[in-house]
Formats: structure tokens, C-alpha cells, sequence
């Protein structure tokens, strides 16, 4: 998802991000607040429903749950701090959450069991930096990054040290799997193939 600006003037929370125009999106990121604009394009959004698909049909029956933005998570800084008092608030381009306790009408309060986010040109720089490190902190035990240009997908998996090692990279002719949720995979030619071709 793109980044058109940023709020700079003050740390924001989650208090203030409920406050906004509803029209508008934003991410928190440790109280600084990034617009979600432009709108995804068209390649972004092909490729985040084929994913999506993909990963319905293999959770339809389990309990874990798969969303996809615009979707609210809410990480808090730690475990009894009020809602209105968290900094950092992230839309994922998809997410699947297992513990149905993080789950209310606002969102996701806590970190996903996975997330994946889709690059664009603006937002490709907070995606692999401040989101990769957040991720990593937060707990979650695997981030996928699709970079729709290339077609292909960096995997990085929480280590034993808690931490995101080197990426596993899929290119458009494999599948990649999961190696948290047994029989997960998705396939990359599916999603990548293009009947048009987009400018």
C-alpha cells in the first residue's frame, strides 16, 4: 500500500487514529502517523485477492481466521495498555490470526500468527524496515513481502532467538509454503499470471 505523507507534528495514538475521517487511512507506526494513499493499484489488487483465495480455501475449515485490508491491528506496547493509548496501528494487506481472544469488532489487538504485505513503490521502504522490525518484535512468526515488479516472495521466518532470519525468496514458478501452517502453500503462477498488461 502506498504512503503519500506523514503527520509529523507529535506522536499520535490510537485515541487520535479513531478520531480521523473515515474516508482517510492511516498506519501507526511507535506514534507516527502514515497516510495509506494512493489507493492500491490494480496489479496490487489482483494479486491480494488471488493470495487471499488461496489461503480462504485452506483455512475455510480451521480455526484460525484470514482478513485482508483495510483490517486494524492494534500492537500495544504491553499487555494491560488501553486501546486509546497505543502508538501503533497497522492495516496488513493480509493476515491470518489463530487466538480468537485478539479478535473484537475493532480488529486484531496483538500480533498475527502471519502477515503479509504487498510492496508498492512508496511503501516499499517502510515495508522491509520499520514493519519488518516491528513484525519481528511484536511476535509474529512469519512475514511474507510480495514485490509485484520482480514476482517474487521474501519469507522470513521467526527464529529460535525470536528473531527474523535471512528471507526464503520464491520466484513466479513455484509454490511457496508455509512452515507454520502444515499444507499452506501458494501458488505463484496463479497468482503472478496476467491476462492484460498493466502501465
Amino acid at each position: 500500500m502506498g504512503e503519500l505523507n506523514k503527520k509529523t507534528d507529535r506522536r499520535f495514538t490510537y485515541g487520535d487514529y479513531l478520531t480521523w475521517p473515515e474516508e482517510e487511512r492511516w498506519e501507526l507506526i511507535n506514534g507516527e502517523a502514515y497516510a495509506m494513499s494512493p489507493v492500491p493499484g490494480t496489479r496490487h489488487q489482483e494479486y491480494s485477492g488471488k493470495i487471499f483465495y488461496q489461503f480462504y480455501t485452506y483455512f475455510e475449515d480451521k480455526p484460525c481466521k484470514v482478513f485482508y485490508a483495510p483490517f486494524d491491528v492494534r500492537l500495544p506496547d504491553y499487555p494491560d495498555q488501553a486501546d486509546e493509548e497505543i502508538e501503533t496501528v497497522v492495516q496488513p494487506d493480509l493476515l491470518v490470526v489463530c487466538d480468537p481472544k485478539k479478535l473484537d469488532e475493532r480488529g486484531c489487538r496483538g500480533a498475527p500468527n502471519l502477515v503479509i504485505e504487498i510492496l508498492s513503490s512508496s511503501s516499499a521502504a517502510k515495508d522491509l524496515r520499520e514493519k519488518l522490525l516491528l513484525y519481528e518484535r511484536q511476535g509474529v512468526r512469519e512475514y511474507w513481502v510480495v514485490h509485484p515488479m520482480e514476482k517474487i516472495v521474501m519469507v522470513f521466518l521467526r527464529d529460535e532467538r525470536g528473531e527474523f532470519g535471512k528471507p526464503i525468496v520464491y520466484t513466479s514458478e513455484e509454490a511457496v509454503s508455509s512452515k507454520i501452517f502444515e499444507g499452506l502453500t501458494v501458488d505463484l503462477k496463479t497468482v503472478f499470471a496476467e491476462k492484460e498488461t498493466y502501465v
